[in-house]
């Protein structure tokens, strides 16, 4: 029973884990991110938001095989990172989390520049015409405004990042307890006629994809 509760446990924790980390990038790429893009207008802007969405309807596999020739042991990357942690960057929980922070990414953005575009402008300029520095506005005017889409745009990420299969399993793997997440395991588990052991993370994930939905959807309003 001991052996059962800790292979139970280990997939959600590294998920939570994950999910939690990556959500924390994802939130700071697309607050960055929204904000450059939402009142600015350059050359190349369209191509730059279909770059920035582009993972969001690309399928998770093209989006892992992508990453895994990004940062495999025969890209500049993963040997630079290898050179400095001693290890590959692929098959590890940080490839997981990467995969996560890009397939999240879309969907973070898209809510937050939402929540940007309807702050008042004329509020924004009336704070900086009293001397008011750019963080000053971002900080007391444009935060508090746009504070129901940053909320929902981090707990819709964090949602996403937890739910994350086709990207993790081709970057990241399925090695229980280092790299084994919920999603990953409830494959496996599926595929290896374990049904009841599925059933339970599959129970697991639904819970904790509800709360989070459920709370994005009273912030979305």
């Amino acid at each position: 029973m001991m052996t059962d509760w800790k292979t139970y446990i280990a997939p959600v924790y590294l998920s939570i884990q994950v999910a939690v980390i990556s959500s924390i990038i994802v939130f700071i790429l697309a607050v960055a991110a929204a904000k450059w893009m939402a009142h600015k207008r350059f050359v190349g802007q369209s191509v730059v938001e279909t770059l920035f969405l582009l993972p969001l309807v690309l399928p998770p596999s093209v989006v892992g095989f992508l990453l895994l020739v990004m940062l495999g042991r025969r890209s500049w990357i993963g040997q630079a990172y290898e050179w400095f942690a001693g290890v590959p960057i692929v098959f590890t929980w940080i490839a997981a989390v990467i995969a996560a922070v890009v397939v999240a990414f879309p969907l973070a953005y898209r809510t937050i520049k939402s929540g940007f575009e309807e702050v008042d402008r004329e509020l924004e300029d009336s704070t900086r015409s009293l001397g008011g520095s750019e963080w000053q506005v971002f900080r007391y005017i444009t935060v508090p405004l746009a504070s129901r889409a940053l909320i929902a745009g981090f707990i819709l990420g964090f949602a996403r990042a937890l739910g994350e299969f086709g990207a993790t399993l081709m970057i990241a793997g399925n090695i229980p307890q280092r790299t084994q997440t919920i999603p990953t395991a409830i494959y496996i588990a599926v595929d290896g006629g374990n049904l009841s052991l599925a059933w339970l993370w599959a129970f697991t994930m639904v819970f904790l994809s509800f709360l989070m939905l459920l709370v994005a959807n009273r912030y979305s309003k």
